[in-house]
């Protein structure tokens, strides 16, 4: 049995030729042109599903045609002739067609004059056909353009072309010279001569017939030759079911595989420096915080590695959570390796864990602690003293917790008993990345992951499925919150007040951000930045595009720190700078810089999302921030408002009423829920594809599955995946669920998945 690309469902290979295997039907040229939209194989054809379905289509006389209807009608065909393009000399076939008391004009435009000549010699006046299409108006006249057609006698039997008639339309993903009823015929010739057993089903006939799921032959059946609505709907359900078992089947393989492996247990012990820190806390840990904090030391006290993900709103105090269990593994005489995307972000977790622990982060120095460790700082900028110093305290495990970029990853790297992994801002991690890092420790070490981009609980449960998932919703006592608004760039008024409420919380003794998408004015974008600069408009976006000016090149860094400082309005604040291109020297000195209020008022790109912790800044000002994602502005936003003060967050944008990015900055300004953004995120992105092809460019990987409506489907998916990994681990007795998670997961699906 077979799957797409080639990928056998069997284990051993024998002579016969799977059907799935074979070439679609067509001619060279047409194989062409599906290669171009990825179809290679009859299962790459069977799985180009419809992207909608025109309305039920029924014989209908002329007279009773509306313009913008899809109809299919008996007609008689009175004329056919091919005329010229004036301009161009392009041919086209125009005719006409009769019920019997009305005519229709039908319009045919073709690329060469063979092609149309074609057409006319179809076309022979008195015979009788079928013909399909969306009905427009020329010239005050009904016409049918380019439709489909097929002629009574000749072509087709009459009776079963006028009960197709009544059938729905699929309507499938095209490309230039390869249209839809195109693909639709190439469908049905390879669809029609297959049996259920030359189409292996992943999902199991014990879970098809718990759950009463039709076949995948069926489904298939179903989607692309409805004979109802309900048909397609059926179909497209069950292939919604088998995408997400599918993708749970793989990631309850994962877990079982994970609770295979031996890992150090590190229970809590008394007297340790966990005790000691919890202790000297100067705030009350959130309910959130104690609870993640107890299934963390749980997981750690067992002999298999934990896998889990701790998710949490922008300042909802992951660090302390996360500092916590590292200090149970330092407690039970292990090490905790903390990996971190950027040297601005290991930095700031550096200076922020020896604040917090204070002479606990000092042992075996003078004035340190009797119980105490220390902290240890890898990246790649530090010299070659400060790195050879750091590598010998984690190797000899003076160190009981290790900070650092990349550089954590390579050779020189050793611990002495690494017995947890926390990866920050997972999603910039890869599989492997993480692998080499958790392949320094001598049994595998639990895994903490981390993340400030709150996910909808959906999403983690296709994206995280192998890994158990806690979550901080609220934000700890004593932070006043964020005041989010909305400021026309055009708006000279507003503008004016934007850069006077800088002044004024500088004068307060507050601190300000102001970011820019670009570091210099030359180039196009800033590498920091993951913006939106070639999102899909709606109609209404379109419309305003066309009405309003030429679209103003992006603020940059350096522009705008420079006119800045002569501004009047910010009274000749000193201004400061950060962005990627600088050292890590330099930007720790900016960062200083700006906490001290040598420079209150910082101009940077999107560097300071995460991590960055000033709890004197209280205002941000963030330029085109209508190109900015969703959950990236709302990152930033939570670099303000950390401290007692309250925050204000100004989003200056060029963002027409009724465009999408109105709508992302509207959300923002609404409310300061991240969870609720990260849903709403998704709603106007419509989601893409959650396995990562979509963005760059490839097919998708989840067709029908819509991780944020599809909860209930996920969850049955995934109590049916693990009972069967439960059962059989390998997966050895279900080849077909196999090979399919290797399909589903292929092109680069497999790693995102893994860095999700």
């Amino acid at each position: 049995m077979a799957t797409t690309k080639g990928i056998r469902y069997q284990d051993s290979v024998d002579s016969h030729v799977d059907p799935l295997d074979e070439k679609p039907p067509g001619k060279p040229a047409e194989l062409k042109k599906l290669a171009a939209l990825g179809i290679e194989t009859v299962g790459d054809l069977l799985s180009h599903y419809p992207w909608r379905y025109a309305d039920s289509r029924e014989v209908t006389d002329i007279a009773s045609l509306a313009v913008g209807r899809n109809v299919s009608l008996v007609a008689q065909v009175r004329s056919a002739e091919v005329k010229l393009a004036q301009r161009t000399g392009k041919p086209r076939v125009e005719a006409k067609v009769t019920d019997g008391t009305r005519t229709l004009d039908l319009v045919i435009f073709m690329p060469h004059r063979g092609a149309a000549d074609f057409h006319v010699k179809r076309l022979v006046p008195g015979s009788l056909g079928l013909f399909s299409g969306q009905i427009n108006i020329f010239n005050g006249r009904l016409q049918l353009a380019n439709p489909t057609y097929a002629i009574f006698g000749h072509e087709v039997d009459e009776a079963v072309a006028l009960e197709e008639a009544e059938w729905p339309i699929p309507i499938y993903p095209a490309t230039a010279g390869l249209e839809s009823d195109k693909i639709r015929a190439a469908v049905r010739a390879a669809l029609d001569p297959l049996t259920e057993q030359d189409v292996p089903d992943p999902v199991p006939d014990v879970v098809r017939a718990q759950r009463h799921l039709a076949s995948r032959w069926s489904a298939l059946r179903a989607v692309h030759v409805p004979q109802t609505e309900e048909d397609w709907r059926k179909g497209q359900a069950r292939l919604r079911y088998e995408e997400a078992f599918v993708l749970q089947a793989e990631l309850a393989r994962r877990r079982a595989r994970a609770q295979r492996e031996e890992s150090t247990a590190r229970p809590a012990r008394s007297g340790g420096l966990l005790e000691a820190f919890d202790a000297r806390l100067p705030f009350v840990l959130t309910d959130g915080q104690v609870a993640a904090g107890e299934q963390i030391a749980a997981d750690l006290a067992r002999a298999h590695p934990m896998q889990r993900l701790l998710q949490g709103e922008v300042g909802s105090g992951k660090t302390v959570v996360a500092l916590r269990a590292m200090l149970q593994v330092v407690d039970a005489g292990g090490q905790a390796a903390l990996l971190a995307p950027t040297s601005v972000l290991a930095g700031q977790h550096v200076r922020t864990l020896r604040a917090m622990l204070g002479d606990l982060a000092e042992g075996g120095l003078l004035g340190g602690s009797d119980i105490g460790t220390r902290v240890a700082l890898l990246t790649g900028a530090q010299n070659a003293a400060e790195r050879r110093s750091n590598l010998l305290e984690a190797a000899s495990g003076q160190a009981g917790i290790v900070v650092g970029t990349h550089a954590l990853l390579s050779d020189p790297v050793q611990f002495a008993d690494l017995g947890l992994v926390v990866i920050d801002e997972q999603h910039k991690f890869g599989v492997e990345q993480r692998g080499r890092l958790q392949a320094k420790a001598a049994n595998t070490p639990h895994l903490l992951v981390t993340t400030a981009t709150p996910i909808p609980r959906t999403v983690a449960m296709t994206v995280f499925g192998e890994l158990e998932i806690s979550e901080l919703r609220h934000v700890p006592a004593g932070r006043s919150g964020i005041t989010t608004h909305v400021v026309p760039a055009d708006n000279r008024p507003w503008m004016d007040r934007t850069w006077s409420r800088v002044r004024e919380e500088v004068e307060r003794g507050g601190r300000a951000f102001v970011v820019c998408a670009r570091i210099d004015p030359d180039e196009e974008e800033s590498d920091d930045a993951d913006l939106i600069l070639d999102e899909p408009a709606t109609v209404g976006e379109a419309q305003a595009a066309a009405q309003r000016a030429p679209k103003r090149p992006l603020r940059a860094v350096l522009e705008v720190a420079e006119t800045l400082r002569t501004d009047p309005r910010l009274g000749g604040l000193a201004v400061g700078l950060l962005h990627g291109r600088m050292t890590s020297e330099e930007k720790d000195r900016a960062i200083a810089d700006f906490a001290s209020g040598r420079t209150p008022v910082l101009v940077s790109t999107t560097v300071i999302e995460v991590g960055v912790d000033v709890t004197a800044a209280t205002i941000m000002v963030i330029l085109d921030a209508q190109v900015f994602g969703l959950s990236q502005l709302h990152q930033l936003r939570g670099r303000v408002g950390r401290g007692s003060a309250p925050g204000l967050c100004l989003l200056v944008a060029d963002a027409p009423e009724g465009t999408v990015a109105a709508q992302r900055l509207g959300a923002l300004a609404a409310t300061t829920d991240g969870f609720e953004l990260a849903r709403v995120d998704l709603e106007l992105r419509k989601e893409g594809d959650v396995l990562g092809s979509a963005q760059s460019g490839g097919r998708r990987a989840l067709r029908f599955l819509r991780v944020v409506s599809d909860g209930a489907v996920i969850d049955r998916a995934r109590d049916d995946a693990r009972a069967l990994v439960e059962a059989d681990p390998d997966l050895a007795a279900w080849p077909a669920l196999r090979a399919a998670i290797h399909v589903q997961l292929a092109d680069g699906r497999e790693e995102f998945l893994g860095q999700s």
